[in-house]
């Protein structure tokens, strides 16, 4: 792949009497769309992108092997016991479902809000969602079992006269999730539709003109184009906003309607909601830094955007190691015994590893995002998202698997160790997310140039567009 050889500018200092540029170098709407268009148009991929698809893309092959060996084998092959019926599939549904979670809040509140920097991540963020609703929607479908069975969820009336129950959250969260998918499908879509626009009209084989001219709509960028396409958009960043904290909140009260010790109990929304954000834009980081250098996109994904991303990490971060601490309080504060015990049970019990590996990768690794060294060096906040990332998974596996592996009775207590088909799985779900992820950097614009050059200076001549078609494309 291409490495990019210009020195990068840092735009992180702050001067109050001018504005930091989004865009830095001498970038101008042309070279924009130059430095986008470029990933697609190379008529073979480098061979990194070929290494890291062929190595994705054999994980997700063992992937849907596993799931075929487990619809003809049975559940058993996880390590699912009583008490722990919610194992890995449960852990890593959660896990997905919270990772998608930056991806609309980057497009669609940031948006409602005006903060121009998103412009320049949004498309990463979103894409990412629509992948990792993907592998989140995988476990939950094989998790019941007789996947065969699966339109039971939904109320279509049979001949047992089976219908859904409405009051369980469980069913809400298919509901939710769907719509949520849904949403940030149609609102990833909009995005693109200028930046397909452009692809089609560079395009330079007949294949890629049609495919592109297909998915832009026949866009022009006409003045009524544009005027249709902000309204729509804005109507979906509305939508879309309170998805942002109904989908995890809802996705909490799968545990939190419970009678369980350790699930039971009101700070789980907020505390789901931050927990997903955080892990969102730790994911994002986790791509974005690697996509930038390869592709050459430093002067488009900015230090100052990375930093502001840490920034969030840093605020939703502490909000969750101020969630940890709040459940033992309350816990204490309580005088529930039953609770009391889950909490000293999860910090010194038999999964004790594993909360603290919780705590050190969730609450103590971006702490260090006070400095600006680390809020600004690509490197360092890599391996903190990594971190996060690990830890983000170990929190839901400490929340499912502790709660359940000792409930109320001593006497059906039992310690939850997962198979290889669990492992795998897991490894397995992360192949189908990166095979999607790349094949969406081969394909298709990975940066919405469009909204990228509105953010940008103008330019001085006023017949600038007249000398670009594809700037005219993208402008109107």
């Amino acid at each position: 792949m291409s490495i990019a050889i210009n020195k990068e500018v840092d735009n992180t200092i702050i001067d109050p009497e001018v504005r930091p540029p989004l865009v830095t170098g001498m970038n101008d709407y042309t070279s924009v769309t130059e430095i986008v268009a470029a990933v697609a148009e190379r008529p073979r991929p480098p061979k990194a992108w070929f290494i890291g698809f062929f190595t994705a893309v054999s994980l997700t092959g063992m992937l849907f092997s596993l799931v075929g060996y487990l619809i003809i084998t049975g559940v058993g092959v996880w390590g699912n016991n009583n008490p722990v019926f919610w194992g890995w599939p449960i852990v890593n549904f959660v896990f997905w479902v919270g990772i998608g979670h930056a991806g609309t809040l980057i497009s669609a509140i940031l948006f409602l809000f005006r903060q121009n920097w998103r412009t320049s991540i949004n498309r990463f963020a979103e894409a990412m969602t629509i992948f990792a609703v993907v592998c989140a929607g995988l476990f939950p479908g094989i998790h019941i079992g007789r996947v065969w069975l699966a339109y039971w969820l939904f109320p279509i009336p049979n001949q047992m006269s089976m219908w859904p129950q409405f009051r369980s959250p469980l069913l809400w969260d298919v509901f939710a999730v769907s719509t949520y998918a849904t949403v940030s499908l149609l609102f990833w879509y909009m995005g693109m539709i200028p930046d397909l626009a452009t692809f089609r009209d560079r395009s330079t084989s007949k294949i890629k003109r049609f495919a592109y001219g297909l998915f832009s709509m026949g866009w022009t960028g006409s003045n009524r184009h544009w005027h249709r396409y902000e309204r729509a958009y804005g109507i979906l960043a509305a939508l879309a906003a309170p998805l942002v904290l109904s989908v995890h909140t809802i996705v909490s009260f799968d545990f939190a309607v419970s009678q369980l010790p350790g699930w039971h109990t009101t700070i789980f929304p907020p505390y789901f909601v931050a927990g997903a954000v955080f892990s969102g834009f730790a994911m994002v980081i986790t791509l974005i830094v690697p996509a930038r250098y390869f592709f050459g996109m430093q002067d488009l994904v900015t230090k100052r955007h990375l930093e502001n991303i840490n920034k969030i990490m840093l605020v939703t971060g502490s909000m969750v190691g101020y969630a940890y601490a709040m459940e033992f309080f309350i816990a204490w504060y309580g005088g529930n015994r039953y609770e009391q015990f889950a909490f000293v049970s999860r910090a010194f019990g038999p999964y004790a590893w594993a909360y603290w590996t919780m705590v050190s990768c969730n609450v103590i690794s971006p702490q260090l995002f006070w400095f600006k060294k680390v809020r600004t060096t690509p490197w360092m906040m890599f391996v903190i998202s990594i971190f996060v990332n690990i830890g983000m998974w170990f929190e839901r596996f400490v929340i499912t698997v502790t709660s359940l592996s000792r409930d109320f009775l001593p006497s059906s207590w039992a310690y939850f160790t997962p198979t290889w088909v669990d492992v795998l799985m897991l490894i397995g779900s992360f192949g189908l997310f990166f095979t999607l992820f790349l094949l969406f950097c081969r394909f298709l614009p990975i940066v919405a140039m469009a909204e990228v050059k509105a953010v940008m200076n103008a330019p001085e001549s006023g017949d600038y567009h007249l000398d670009e078609p594809e700037a005219v494309a993208s402008h109107g």
